[in-house]
């Protein structure tokens, strides 16, 4: 059955309605894995980070993503364009003009997963996400993020973009300034925040700090020996289908 006929799985949080606001914030990655959207799903509001700093070198996970090529890892990158001096916002980065990584990348996903038990399915959703022409990674990030979270009811409406918010500060500051902007009293960070947050000023600002500790989930890859962990969400739509999916992301 084509993914869009299929009908919508509502997932449900273990947090019992109250007023209090759970806030996870998070730059806009490319086709993220799992673990974002466990994010999504277990946060009252989910901002999305995109007035910081887009790196002027090195790789990023708001412009490439790992899925599986022949069975083992392998980067896929959307090119982008750095041809710019000084400072410039994840907001206001764009893709390279005039490279077709669209269709590169649609045909290494068609080549590697059309022997996926969900293939058929999945594949023309993610290729409709692909093809958008939109040049602006930020908004094009954030158009297949809110498009995979609307396949389990997940209400847009929680998404914050600190370009919006208009605070400022750095690291662990700048992280209370956003909590607190949303009405948050409650903040979630992943593992990968050990390096630089200042976890006692989150107390001294009255915000309940959450460790997720995110388990990643085994399911069968079809092409693989062994499960590799931290691919797209492609590979786990492709292998377990949006019901496998939800089940997945269930908390």
């Amino acid at each position: 059955m084509p993914l869009q006929k299929l009908k919508s799985i509502m997932l449900t949080s273990d947090k019992s309605p109250s007023d209090s606001k759970m806030v996870c914030i998070h730059q806009p990655d490319f086709f993220p894995w799992l673990g974002f959207f466990d994010k999504i799903i277990r946060s009252d509001i989910f901002i999305i980070l995109d007035h910081v700093q887009f790196p002027k070198k090195g790789g990023t996970y708001c412009n490439r993503v790992k899925i599986l090529v022949h069975g083992k890892e392998q980067w896929v990158t959307a090119p982008i364009d750095r041809s710019y001096s000084g400072y410039k916002a994840i907001t206001e980065m764009r893709f390279q003009d005039g490279v077709p990584w669209r269709e590169k990348m649609v045909k290494i996903i068609s080549n590697n997963y059309c022997k996926a038990p969900f293939y058929k399915e999945t594949f023309h959703f993610f290729e409709s996400l692909i093809f958008n022409p939109e040049n602006n990674i930020c908004t094009y990030n954030i158009n297949s993020i809110k498009s995979i979270a609307r396949l389990f009811n997940i209400n847009t409406k929680k998404f914050f973009m600190s370009s919006q918010l208009n605070q400022g500060g750095m690291a662990t500051e700048m992280l209370i300034k956003l909590t607190h902007a949303v009405g948050g009293d409650s903040y979630m960070c992943g593992s990968g925040a050990a390096g630089y947050q200042e976890n006692e000023k989150f107390k001294t600002a009255g915000i309940k700090l959450l460790h997720r500790d995110y388990k990643h989930p085994l399911y069968n890859q079809f092409s693989a020996n062994e499960f590799t962990p931290g691919l797209s969400i492609i590979d786990a739509f492709m292998n377990c289908g949006v019901s496998g999916v939800k089940l997945l992301l269930e908390p």
